[in-house]
C-alpha cells in the first residue's frame, strides 16, 4: 500500500470535486469509497453510519467488498470496534484474530486482513465511520491514516450536503403541490389568476402597515 503525499493530495482533490459536483447524492458516496481505496490501493473500503438509536451500524456505500459480506448481520456499535466511536483511529492488525472486530470468520471469507477505522464528525457529533480493508497484514502509516481521517471530514460534509439535498427537494415538492391545488381551485372557481393575486394582496397587512 505504498504511496505518496503527492497522490494522497490528488485524491483528496479528487474527493472534494466529486462532493462539489452535480451529480446524484448517492454517486457522491459511492465515489468517495472508491477514491479511497484506488488512493490507497486497499481491498476495500466502507461509509459506515450510525442508526438513529446510535445501536447499530449501516453500511451506506461500500467498493470492493462483496453483497455476502456487506449483508452479513446487524453491526452492532458496542462490538464492532466501538473505539472509533468515541473518536479514536483504530487499527486491527489481524482481522481474524482481534476481539474488538465482530464477524471474524466473515472477514476471513471475504478475505480482509487487517482494517483501519476512523471516525466521522459532523459539527462535533460523531456519525460514523470510514474503515479501509487491506487483503494482507498491513501497518497503517501516520501519513494513511491522516488522509484517511481528511476524507472522512469530507465525507461528513457530503453527507450533510446530502441532508440539504433532501430537504430542499421536500420543500420543493410541497410547494409544487400546493400549487396545483391552488390552480386547480382557482380553475374550479373560474376565478381569473390576476384577479385572486389582487384580493389575496388586499387581506394581507405589510410589516408596518396599518389598516
Amino acid at each position: 500500500m505504498a504511496n505518496t503525499n503527492a497522490s494522497y493530495l490528488k485524491t483528496l482533490y479528487t474527493v472534494a470535486a466529486d462532493i462539489n459536483s452535480e451529480r446524484e447524492p448517492d454517486g457522491v458516496l459511492d465515489s468517495i469509497v472508491e477514491d479511497v481505496t484506488e488512493g490507497l490501493n486497499a481491498k476495500g473500503c466502507s461509509l459506515i453510519l450510525l442508526s438513529s438509536d446510535r445501536k447499530n451500524l449501516l453500511h451506506t456505500a461500500t467498493y470492493g467488498l462483496s453483497d455476502t459480506y456487506v449483508d452479513k448481520g446487524p453491526l452492532l456499535a458496542e462490538r464492532s470496534i466501538s473505539e472509533a466511536l468515541i473518536g479514536k483511529v483504530v487499527t486491527i492488525l489481524d482481522a481474524r484474530t482481534d476481539s474488538r472486530v465482530q464477524y471474524p470468520e466473515q472477514k476471513e471469507k471475504e478475505g480482509i486482513a487487517s482494517i483501519l477505522s476512523v471516525p466521522m464528525r459532523l459539527k462535533g457529533e460523531i456519525i460514523g465511520v470510514v474503515r479501509v480493508y487491506t487483503a494482507e497484514r498491513h501497518e497503517f502509516t501516520e501519513d494513511e491514516i491522516d488522509f484517511v481521517q481528511a476524507v472522512a471530514d469530507l465525507g461528513a460534509i457530503a453527507l450533510e450536503n446530502v441532508r440539504l439535498y433532501e430537504s430542499v427537494q421536500k420543500n420543493y415538492e410541497e410547494l409544487r403541490q400546493e400549487m396545483l391545488e391552488w390552480r386547480t381551485s382557482m380553475a374550479s372557481a373560474g376565478t381569473p389568476r390576476s384577479m385572486w393575486f389582487m384580493r389575496h394582496s388586499r387581506d394581507q397587512q405589510l410589516p408596518g402597515s396599518r389598516q
